[in-house]
């Protein structure tokens, strides 16, 4: 009936094709994070990856004696515990980013914008304000990655490994870091292009109520 083509007609709309990136970007961010926070065993857990990780670093412990081994294994798991909160906040925050326009959808799929028009301020109002704390929230994740980065047990745990030959243990943010910063960045610009675009829905909703024979 019209309410069901009025539902697959939202879908095709700047505001649902915005907040569908949102969901993409979202699930991203969760990607990159979980990536960021690796394995808690580190040079020790690769052989148990099989693959190309246990041929690209040599098998089990190759390289290492008894007490360097030992030692590579505290740094690991010191290293991953540093690395996990971070990591763990930054996942919390994608899977909050990736329902958020879930639930937008849905609201809008089901006119509730149409029946209460001011519902569509208030959706507004929440981009704003997540679009500018994604700003300090961006800050902080990279600003704690760094410290961690520049930590005692990090700079002690490539040293080690670079003794023994073996590199990709460097003390600065690698790509999937990098990368789910950027999204970040992508995710508050989309969501200021959404409140944007519900500012202009209302305006819409509320014209076509004033005058239901253009409707």
């Amino acid at each position: 009936g019209s309410l069901e083509r009025r539902r697959c007609l939202y879908l095709h709309t700047g505001r649902a094709c915005c907040q569908m990136v949102e969901v993409l970007l979202a699930v991203l961010v969760l990607v990159c994070s979980s990536v960021s926070c690796g394995s808690a065993g580190g040079y020790t857990g690769l052989p148990a990856l099989g693959g190309i990780y246990y041929y690209q670093y040599g098998g089990a412990y190759s390289g290492f004696g008894g007490a360097d081994g030992e030692r590579a294994q505290q740094l690991d798991q010191r290293f991953y515990l540093l690395k996990l909160p971070i990591a763990r906040a930054a996942m919390v925050v994608g899977g909050c980013l990736l329902v958020f326009p879930c639930v937008l959808i849905l609201v809008s799929a089901l006119q509730v914008p149409w029946h209460f028009p001011a519902w569509l301020l208030i959706e507004c109002t929440l981009y704003i304000v997540i679009a500018l704390g994604t700003v300090p929230a961006l800050y902080y994740f990279l600003h704690s990655l760094l410290s961690v980065y520049n930590s005692s047990v990090c700079k002690e745990r490539e040293q080690l490994y670079q003794s023994k030959g073996y590199q990709g243990f460097w003390c600065s943010l690698h790509g999937a870091e990098i990368a789910a910063g950027l999204l970040g960045c992508m995710a508050a610009m989309a969501y200021l292009l959404s409140a944007g675009l519900a500012v202009r829905d209302y305006r819409t909703v509320h014209e076509q109520k004033q005058n239901p024979l253009q409707l």
